[in-house]
């Protein structure tokens, strides 16, 4: 079996960390040698797709840029930033128990739910504000969402934020390809334009799986792709995959920016690549680079 870990350079920097480079071998020759025709990108939206911090500040999220909307309330923006403030914290500490986490998580997305209700913020407002807003995508991203189109490889973006927000961002950065698709927080309106909370049963970060497209157009899409490139900057975001009977293989990268000394051994146990403040795509690009470089080639692994 050839190394295909000292093929690709980026690798080698030093942010770049790696429990087992055999295991990262193994995966990446399985990605090869069956190529595109069976490969899907699964990907977190918050902090992933979206860098993590750029001129050192923080990028806002999908929640919190929904919360900029003029006709959003400053009762809602209050009790949000409480929340956020509260919970947010949680979610990043390492110390913390998994199975407490979850309830600290469903806890906030629930009461983010909540208060949703009765506002009235159209569609419309959502994309002007998160057109004037819009977070830096990594560096490299429209490249990668680009070459993925040109080889008919599906892309899952799958967001505990808010899809309407997501969806907004991806199509103001020229992202929301053929062959993207969302699963997200919808919000749900009534006839009156007032919204009643979201569409489906809420997603968090501890609940998100491609079984939740399960009977969709897209889900037929994906029936026989076999293996994933995933990406998440959350330890719950390596799981996306989870339920898919179909994925034999997962190559998972793993985006770590805060408490990242204490974060890291857990990380790296969950992982196959770690970047510790990278806020590019050069290592899934040159993942994929190296795939096309080797179908073209018709090397043998």
């Amino acid at each position: 079996m050839k190394n295909f870990v000292w093929e690709i350079e980026e690798l080698s920097r030093p942010h770049v960390h790696i429990k087992d480079k055999n295991v990262v071998n193994q995966k990446l020759s399985r990605l090869i040698e069956d190529g595109f025709k069976k490969l899907q990108v699964v990907s977190d939206f918050d902090k992933t797709l979206t860098k993590q911090h750029e001129n050192g500040k923080l990028h806002l999220s999908s929640f919190a840029m929904f919360s900029t909307c003029p006709s959003v309330t400053q009762e809602h923006k209050v009790t949000a930033d409480e929340l956020n403030r509260k919970y947010a914290p949680y979610e990043v500490d390492p110390t913390i128990p998994q199975d407490v986490k979850v309830q600290l998580m469903i806890e906030w997305w629930t009461k983010s739910e909540e208060i949703l209700k009765g506002l009235s913020v159209t569609k419309d407002e959502i994309e002007r504000v998160c057109g004037e807003l819009c977070p830096s995508l990594r560096d490299g991203t429209k490249e990668l969402f680009e070459s993925l189109e040109a080889n008919n490889v599906p892309i899952l973006v799958f967001s505990a934020g808010l899809g309407d927000t997501v969806v907004a961002v991806l199509k103001h950065c020229q992202v929301y390809l053929s062959n993207v698709e969302v699963v997200s927080n919808f919000l749900k309106y009534n006839n009156n334009g007032i919204i009643e909370g979201f569409q489906n049963l809420v997603i968090h970060i501890y609940n998100k799986n491609e079984v939740a497209i399960k009977g969709t157009h897209f889900y037929h899409r994906i029936m026989d792709k076999e293996n994933a490139l995933l990406m998440g900057d959350s330890l719950g975001d390596a799981s996306m995959v989870d339920g898919m009977e179909n994925v034999k293989e997962v190559l998972k990268i793993g985006f770590l920016y805060e408490r990242s000394e204490e974060s890291l051994p857990s990380y790296m146990d969950t992982f196959d690549i770690v970047l510790v403040d990278d806020q590019t795509m050069d290592i899934p690009r040159a993942i994929i680079d190296l795939i096309k470089s080797k179908q073209i080639q018709g090397d043998c692994i």
